[in-house]
């Protein structure tokens, strides 16, 4: 992104505005409103756009951690899920990516673990470096907030003949994560996504 710098903020009440233009109608994805992580399927079904995104804005506004903030100058560009894991239903129960008991740090879903689910760049400002930008500053901010472990859960797109659409990436990719100080922790049996992660 020459001649464009890339400052990364916390979404907080503030910030609510931006990140609701950063999403434009469509709340990022599908109506997603980054809460697909959060909530069970047929909650998130049944809240549908408008609902995704009134339960986002209660999280915010309630001064939860929800996530980052990309902008271009002052244009929001881009944001990455960022909260403790325990905050992410989805992931807790998931038979790929849900904590093994046994594991140091894994026993309770509290234990000093933050999870970055979640990446959405603004499609004009993709392969720019924003997700790097807001890859290199989660570390820190969840070390700040007392987190000793940061989890990812990307896609490998290794080996694979057909090409991803952006929605599919939405986690991020393998070989991003690497590139960043993110090594693999669970390779699941099924399924693309790996569970990797950062110590703090």
């Amino acid at each position: 992104m020459l001649g464009v710098s890339i400052r990364i903020e916390v979404v907080d009440d503030e910030r609510w505005p931006d990140l609701v233009t950063l999403f434009g109608p469509s709340g990022a994805y599908s109506g997603c409103w980054c809460m697909w992580w959060r909530v069970p399927s047929k909650e998130f079904q049944a809240n549908g756009n408008a609902g995704n995104r009134r339960a986002l804005e209660s999280l915010t506004r309630s001064g939860e951690p929800v996530g980052l903030l990309a902008y271009a100058d002052a244009v929001p560009v881009g944001w990455a899920a960022l909260a403790p894991r325990r905050a992410y239903a989805r992931i807790l129960r998931s038979p790929a990516l849900k904590p093994d008991p046994g594991d140091p740090g894994d026993g309770a879903p509290d234990a000093g673990v933050w999870s970055v689910p979640c990446l959405f760049i603004d499609r004009r400002h993709r392969g720019r470096g924003v997700a790097t930008a807001l890859l290199q500053a989660a570390p820190k901010v969840a070390r700040k907030a007392g987190a000793r472990v940061l989890e990812a859960y990307p896609v490998d797109t290794s080996g694979e003949d057909r090409k991803f659409a952006n929605a599919e990436l939405y986690t991020g990719t393998v070989s991003l994560m690497t590139r960043l100080g993110f090594t693999v922790h669970k390779r699941p049996p099924t399924g693309r996504r790996l569970v990797m992660r950062r110590a703090l």
